[in-house]
């Protein structure tokens, strides 16, 4: 049961862009480091067909047994890993992976893992306050919830949920301590926001909050770039899909710094850095889906594809 519900509803999203962007061609090398169901791995296996390889990542043990069951047919051209993407260069050269000819993020939370109530992340259902991506971390989004002073609370949903009313919605949490469940988290912020009038339920920002503190998704993020870069060929391929403005903008900072020469303080009369680029911008502007994708997949409409190639 728990395979067919994860294929049925997953979607991957600007399947043909991010082929386009890879460059997938017969007999290279790729790494998808959010493989999740599959849906990106099955588009690239099918264009790198008889001979190439590629390396499935995931650190949800259940994506890469739907991964598994889904990709049957290629498994003589798949390497699958349970692993954090935090640890690219090292799963990479474990696996043989060192240079690739393309790396892709696939970021954020899959359509999976919304839709299996018992994993948290979505307020639609009664469940456990867990958001963990990987089951075997320790930090739940209880833990934070309950345990978290205000101060830090504030600090959390202001920066990762980009949050206006995070002291008012931090202060109606630790009042109302314990708080167990999704749906009593959500009510608990409706609370600290009746004044408030959004187009998206007042939870949203607090529960995407959560998610990325409990995963330490900017932190692995920032890291994984880094190492994608090392672990490229020169003419190799880094393709990012981000679904929020924290993850753009590391993504895009990023590109534009290993895109440079010098990288001093303006200020700075002479160079010191020693700074060399590594990569070369693609597309200096964000790949957005189409509105036929969007009309589709609603779940598509905030992606944001950015492109680069290692020099």
């Amino acid at each position: 049961m728990r395979t067919a519900v994860m294929i049925t509803f997953h979607i991957p999203v600007m399947v043909s862009e991010v082929i386009q962007a890879l460059q997938a061609q017969p007999g290279r090398r790729y790494v998808d480091c959010t493989v999740g169901s599959g849906g990106h791995a099955e588009a690239i296996l099918q264009k790198i067909l008889p001979d190439g390889r590629l390396l499935g990542i995931d650190a949800d043990i259940e994506a890469i047994n739907t991964a598994k069951d889904r990709l049957v047919e290629y498994i003589n051209n798949i390497t699958l890993v349970h692993g954090n993407f935090a640890n690219l260069r090292s799963i990479c050269e474990e696996n043989d992976f060192v240079p690739a000819h393309g790396i892709l993020f696939d970021l954020g939370v899959s359509s999976v893992q919304l839709d299996v109530p018992d994993r948290g992340f979505s307020f639609r259902y009664d469940a456990p306050l867990d958001m963990r991506f990987d089951r075997d971390a320790e930090l739940t989004a209880a833990d934070i919830v309950n345990t978290f002073p205000e101060d830090r609370l504030v600090q959390l949903i202001r920066n990762y949920g980009e949050e206006k009313h995070a002291r008012q919605i931090a202060r109606q949490i630790v009042k109302s301590r314990p708080i167990t469940s999704t749906l009593h988290l959500a009510r608990v912020v409706e609370q600290a926001t009746a004044h408030r009038r959004s187009r998206i339920h007042p939870a949203t920002r607090t529960f995407l909050a959560l998610r990325i503190a409990v995963n330490r998704e900017l932190e692995n993020l920032a890291t994984a770039l880094a190492q994608a870069v090392d672990c490229l060929q020169p003419g190799g391929r880094l393709v990012v899909i981000s679904y929020h403005s924290l993850e753009d903008r590391i993504v895009k900072q990023f590109f534009i710094t290993e895109s440079k020469g010098c990288i001093c303080p303006s200020e700075t009369p002479v160079c010191r850095c020693n700074h060399i680029p590594k990569l070369r911008l693609i597309s200096r502007r964000a790949i957005t889906p189409s509105a036929t994708e969007v009309e589709t997949n609603p779940r598509s409409r905030s992606a944001k594809l950015r492109v680069a190639e290692r020099i």
